[in-house]
């Protein structure tokens, strides 16, 4: 399996020895920074040798079994779909515990940080303000919570721009909030880009932190406001395959019945 793992681009970053039990195991992958152990394996060895693997910091998963000559038994076909589930439990039960542990890691740090002031570098190259956010050491710091308001992770800006989450934290589905909504919420991807167009239109913003939380930030808040106007503020990124800024905004849009607000630059695009 552990070619497999290489072949998704989830190779272990050192020697890793699977065990074939069932039982979960966490490694670091290959390019993510050191400490971290955002991917997950999963292998048994009966009735044949099969299991699963992927990453938390990208949320994909991927099942694998031996190649052999002959197929599986009735038998063994329904031990294998047994497997499977149980390795969807295990994934399941240590990703809501590694997601515990990092809301609670959270919560001090944000606790630790005092507000942050408009002299921050980054916010004074954005030519934006310190709404709402904090500061540990040079670092920006932004809040991701829930529709409920729960703190899961946060994110540190350094005054290079240079952008990271706090390991393990859930990210999908949570967001930083700029104001309050009053009959219309905005939804965009980065800080800067929220605290402008809070500055430019007065209305509430939700800073989605990339163009593919998009869509699960704006069905939760959907569910949570289903008669406020929602805009999906797109990042036109025309100079990248297939816009992912605008083509995520645009399935955000559709999935709650919104609309998409696309910038124009005269002197990039005519």
């Amino acid at each position: 399996m552990l070619d497999a793992m290489r072949g998704a681009g989830l190779g272990p970053a050192k020697a890793l020895e699977l065990r074939e039990d069932g039982k979960l195991t966490r490694y670091r992958v290959e390019g993510d920074k050191s400490g971290s152990r955002n991917g997950w394996a999963v292998l048994y060895s009966h009735p044949v040798m099969a299991g699963a693997f992927g990453s938390w910091k990208t949320g994909e998963s991927h099942t694998w079994r031996e190649a052999t000559t002959t197929p599986p038994t009735p038998a063994q076909r329904a031990e294998l779909q047994r497997q499977m589930k149980a390795m969807q439990q295990a994934r399941a039960a240590e990703q809501a515990a590694v997601h515990a542990s990092a809301s609670e890691r959270a919560a001090k740090l944000w606790a630790w940080a005092h507000p942050a002031t408009n002299a921050h570098p980054y916010l004074q190259r954005k030519r934006v303000p310190a709404i709402g956010v904090r500061q540990l050491r040079d670092m920006l710091v932004i809040p991701a919570r829930d529709v409920t308001g729960t703190l899961h992770t946060l994110q540190f800006i350094s005054p290079d721009g240079s952008k990271r989450f706090l390991t393990g934290g859930r990210i999908r589905g949570c967001y930083f909030a700029i104001g309050r909504p009053a009959g219309l919420l905005l939804l965009a991807e980065g800080l800067a880009t929220g605290c402008t167009l809070h500055q430019a239109t007065g209305a509430a913003v939700a800073v989605c932190f990339n163009c593919g939380n998009l869509e699960p930030v704006a069905r939760a808040l959907r569910a949570k406001f289903p008669r406020l106007t929602m805009v999906i503020c797109a990042d036109d990124d025309a100079a990248t395959s297939n816009n992912p800024g605008v083509t995520h905004a645009t399935a955000a849009a559709r999935a709650i019945g919104g609309s998409v607000a696309v910038p124009r630059f005269p002197e990039v695009r005519p």
